[in-house]
């Protein structure tokens, strides 16, 4: 019997963009779940003949019909009136989120030597635009697409319009899933090594839906499709959004493909994981076990230890520095935009360093923005109290940061569930453990943009499971991916290097649970010998998604019990795994 068992049909909202020429006139999502028929041409047409029976004339259809959704599943985009997306029982809502993605091809990581041919199953192609041309891919990049139709052009300002990155986030991404062997790389002088993706073998498909104004659903659901049609085993998907999922990945289930998500970086606040779907693997963001510790001396000689990225031994040789403000560290999480912000001011003020409280002093992604400029380290808040009281009490405070230094190994507590990772349970899957498994997410050094770069969040620790599991693919090609999900989550671990169980970081800190880190972390050698794999009939999943639970979410009555609003996501990108040169690395 055919697994791939019909959807009924889901006529969900997504709305966006008004017409430049029509501004009464919005882009619509119209999903009709599993196609009908194989033929796109046949599918096609009965998009067209829905559109032509609501607006009277099929010129008018064909004007305003934006995408045909044709492969994976059956649907299309189309620019309608308010009276005309009523006919469809829909409603219009403003889903965009701000990032923008894809990749960077000139990257080392990319490079292609020792590659075969591309495989003759492989269906992509490279679509050639503004600073991307048939160069830019190759036989580790075998295909890029982008999406800008039904777009505005005050989305796209700016923008490569191609499948190029632009902010550096999809070439971190591909590079930790797939990126070649590269010696030498590092932060300025710290962690100084070899980058490579955990499976570094895998060929690439880059799908570029999302531009720095923001994701159109439209163009998500477009890449979706011609994913599934291209041919890929996994896509990994470094996107979410709080109550929002995406429907179209059960279709790519049901054809064996593996999904992997990031589950979100809301944390540490319940409720907050997001891709929860029980036929997807849902990861959360953990740290590693590399620190990168800066000795601070304060005049009374007193030695304090914060974190930093300071390599640059000329900043840090001008010996002690007034402290010229201090404010009361507070006793509470800062919000996400203070340190960004704090660097920009400081520099601008024409500072000589700066020391920074927050909780976890781990995340360094953002003293990148001192850079060339001036020492900045992180301090935890009892630090910070330290710093504040001798500033109270002294007349001429002054201050040292020191250089950092980089320490690898059992000498730095981990793994830690990153006080940033979306907890469970999920809001619209309550009855589903979510997320499935944490991974590396804190403080990552691979390929942005054309350099390398330091970034955190659930977007990269999601790629390594996304590696893992295209590994699992090529020593089991027989195993679908509730399997592969299984022997991933089955075989994680609880406890940290000192055999004393996770700790999350949230406030206050506490013992992980499975809300924050599914079945634990994951364990890549034991993944490929689990002893024991779970499967699941691809057609159960539909139990699940015709529930209550996700009906709820359209404001209109629809005729079937499957409608769910759509996500929005900052990028696709999707891997083609290698079913040769195999290792077990990540």
């Amino acid at each position: 019997m055919d697994s791939r068992t019909a959807f009924c049909c889901a006529l969900l909202l997504v709305a966006l963009l008004p017409l430049s020429a029509n501004t009464s006139s919005k882009l619509y999502i119209v999903y009709m779940g599993e196609k009908k028929h194989d033929d796109p041409s046949v599918v096609i047409a009965s998009h067209h003949d829905i559109l032509t029976s609501v607006l009277g004339s099929k010129d008018e259809a064909l004007r305003s019909i934006v995408y045909s959704y044709k492969h994976g599943f059956s649907g299309f985009a189309v620019m309608l009136t308010k009276s005309q997306a009523e006919a469809f029982y829909l409603h219009d809502s403003h889903k965009l989120i701000n990032m923008s993605e894809c990749i960077w091809p000139e990257s080392r990581s990319f490079d292609d030597n020792g590659y075969g041919p591309v495989p003759a199953r492989w269906k992509g192609k490279c679509q050639t635009s503004h600073e991307f041309n048939a160069t830019s891919c190759n036989k580790k990049v075998i295909g890029a697409r982008w999406y800008s139709q039904g777009s505005s052009p005050a989305l796209l300002k700016g923008n490569y319009k191609s499948p190029r990155d632009f902010n550096g986030h999809g070439t971190h991404v591909a590079s930790t899933i797939a990126g070649g062997e590269v010696q030498g790389v590092s932060y300025g002088s710290l962690a100084m090594g070899v980058a490579r993706g955990g499976a570094p073998r895998a060929r690439l498909g880059i799908y570029k839906a999302c531009w720095v104004g923001g994701c159109p659903d439209a163009a998500v659901l477009a890449a979706i499709g011609d994913a599934i049609y291209d041919g890929v085993d996994v896509m990994s998907l470094s996107i979410g959004s709080v109550g929002k999922e995406i429907p179209g990945t059960l279709h790519a289930v049901q054809r064996g493909t593996s999904v992997v998500f990031s589950g979100g970086n809301d944390g540490p606040v319940p409720q907050t994981v997001t891709n929860a779907e029980p036929w997807v693997t849902t990861v959360a963001a953990s740290t590693i076990d590399r620190s990168f510790p800066t000795l601070i001396s304060i005049g009374n000689k007193e030695k304090l230890v914060g974190q930093s990225l300071n390599y640059n031994a000329a900043m840090n040789n001008s010996g002690f520095q007034d402290l010229v403000h201090v404010l009361s560290p507070g006793s509470h999480h800062a919000p996400k935009q203070a340190l960004p912000l704090t660097i920009k001011t400081t520099v601008e003020a024409g500072a000589m360093g700066l020391i920074f409280a927050q909780y976890t002093a781990n995340n360094l992604d953002n003293l990148a923005g001192c850079k060339g400029f001036m020492p900045c380290a992180l301090v935890d808040f009892e630090i910070a109290h330290r710093i504040y009281f001798y500033w109270e009490m002294t007349e001429n405070p002054v201050v040292k940061v020191s250089p950092a230094v980089s320490i690898v190994g059992n000498g730095v507590l981990s793994p830690r569930i990153a006080s940033f990772s979306s907890i469970g349970p999920s809001m619209l899957f309550p009855s589903i453990l979510k997320p499935d498994i944490t991974a590396p997410g804190v403080s990552i050094l691979v390929a942005s943009g054309s350099s390398y770069a330091f970034r955190s969040g659930t977007s990269m620790a999601c790629p390594h499971v996304s590696a893992v599991t295209a590994l699992l693919k090529s020593v089991h090609p027989d195993w679908s991916p509730a399997m592969i999900k299984s022997a991933i989550v089955t075989t994680a671990y609880v406890t940290d290097h000192f055999g004393m169980p996770i700790q999350a970081e949230g406030v206050p800190r506490k013992l992980a649970d499975p809300f924050d880190f599914g079945g634990g972390h994951m364990n890549p050698d034991r993944a490929v010998d689990p002893g024991l794999v779970y499967d699941v009939d691809a057609r159960e999943y539909n139990k699940t998604a015709a529930s209550p639970t996700t009906s709820i979410l359209t404001s209109h009555p629809s005729p079937c019990r499957t409608s769910r609003t759509l996500s929005c996501f900052s990028a696709l990108l999707l891997m083609l795994g290698q079913r040769s040169n195999t290792s077990f690395s990540c």
